[in-house]
């Protein structure tokens, strides 16, 4: 079960590497590869998060709001980036008891409605995995399209 402690493990500095489907609803398109860095700073005794991530070869940043409803005892994950200024919506969902996280939303995206998911795993003090995948058939089909690798960076 979720609790407001559960990406306590991302605060800090990371190292990223990201692989990106150059078109994300193509399973067969290929992947761009890219480096990148990221700050987690904790917020409200650990129940929020905000992440500020610097992509310099292509020219952006994103961040990433995350905050723990008690109530609900689940997290949303809020980005935005740098390139349209505007938050996106939120995915919602929780970590099970394996370290490993599920969270889900609806967006669009070149405007087809999509169903995105979000799964954080590989978790330990200095690895973690992230990624994304679109769903355009009510998820009885997922394209990954983005994943990112942290590692903590080299003292």
């Amino acid at each position: 079960m979720s609790t407001a402690h559960d990406f306590d493990f991302f605060h800090g500095e990371w190292d990223v590497a990201h692989r990106r489907r150059t078109d994300f609803l193509d399973p067969d398109s290929g992947w761009q590869e890219f480096p990148a860095s990221t700050r987690c700073l904790p917020l409200f005794g650990g129940a929020a998060n905000l992440d500020e991530m610097d992509v310099p070869s292509q020219g952006w940043k994103g961040l990433t709001l995350r905050l723990f409803d008690p109530a609900a005892r689940e997290w949303s994950l809020n980005w935005s980036s740098s390139r349209s200024g505007r938050l996106f919506p939120p995915v919602t969902g929780r970590f099970d008891g394996d370290g490993r996280g599920e969270f889900h939303g609806d967006d669009t995206h070149e405007g087809k409605d999509v169903r995105v998911r979000f799964l954080w795993s590989g978790i330990s003090a200095t690895t973690a995995r992230w990624e994304q995948a679109f769903s355009v058939d009510g998820e009885r089909s997922w394209v990954t399209n983005w994943v990112m690798e942290f590692t903590r960076p080299a003292s």
